[in-house]
């Protein structure tokens, strides 16, 4: 894997939210852990292990990368503050849709009330209806069906009015 590739997967990482990506290939071990720092910075920590030396040795390379946070993304806050929130209560897998070939639980405009199930997660094989705990209407969908998801990662932005 070339410098250009792992830049990209650094930065399609750090596009995506998620805190830590794990990546094996056969000569290769490469872990990219994100967090948010201050002065809207953000750095990305890429440890690179040699798969020929990673049981044997524990020599590691970590980097720090250092990338500014759009000016946008702090706007958007704003907007977003008079929504809320719907966050996954489980780690899994977030589906949209009760099987393949139903429709979605819910779409962008959706009217929801206390108590309808927005999406399923899947852990560990079993398949576990999400409620909504609030009344109004879906703003926003946060996660693609199918993705990964972690504790307490926003899934849904919904507007209570």
């Amino acid at each position: 894997m070339d410098i250009k590739e792992i830049q990209s997967l650094i930065k399609f990482v750090a596009k995506s939210g998620a805190s830590e990506v794990k990546l094996e290939m056969e000569d290769l071990k490469i872990t990219i852990r994100t967090g948010s720092h201050e002065q809207g910075a953000e750095k990305t920590y890429v440890q690179q292990i040699p798969m020929a030396q990673a049981p044997a040795q524990p020599s590691q390379v970590q980097t720090p990368v250092e990338t500014q946070a759009p000016a946008q993304k702090e706007e958007k806050k704003d907007d977003d503050s008079k929504y809320i929130t719907i966050k996954s209560p489980i780690i899994g897998t977030f589906y949209r849709k009760p099987s393949p070939d139903k429709s979605a639980f819910v779409e962008v405009g959706t009217t929801i009330a206390k108590g309808d199930v927005l999406c399923v997660i899947e852990a560990m094989k079993l398949f576990n209806d999400i409620e909504s705990e609030v009344s109004g209407k879906i703003v926003k969908i946060l996660v693609d069906d199918s993705s990964p998801v972690e504790f307490d990662q926003p899934l849904f932005l919904v507007d209570p009015s």
